[in-house]
């Protein structure tokens, strides 16, 4: 059985620095690029960070500088570290697994955490 379970959210004051993770069981971790997404309340899903099987990182223009996504495949982790939040970083955070194998695209997703900035 597949599990994907974030921690970390919670309530952080503007400028706050929060660590969420993922922490993932029932695949094989390393080969899967692993992404968080949010979403805010009104808004679509959207892509926060990546990082594939080979290290490789993408950000979303409104966090890069500010998050920075690391995984750990000895423990089959991802995590978000998040500095300098803003009001607008509030959203559910959500974690993903992602593969494409032999053309089909295979995905496993979190429950999500909420992350609130406010004061």
């Amino acid at each position: 059985q597949v599990q994907l379970v974030e921690s970390g959210g919670g309530l952080v004051q503007p400028g706050g620095s929060l660590r969420l993770s993922c922490a993932t069981s029932g695949i094989t971790f390393s080969i899967y690029t692993m992404n968080w997404y949010r979403q805010a309340p009104g808004k679509q899903r959207e892509l926060v960070a990546g990082m594939t099987s080979g290290g490789r990182t993408n950000y979303a223009d409104p966090v890069k500088g500010r998050f920075t996504i690391s995984r750990d495949n000895a423990k089959n982790t991802v995590y978000l570290q998040m500095n300098s939040l803003k009001a607008e970083d509030t959203a559910v955070y959500y974690c993903n697994a992602d593969r494409v194998n032999w053309g089909s695209r295979v995905e496993y997703w979190g429950q999500g955490t909420q992350v609130t900035v406010s004061s």
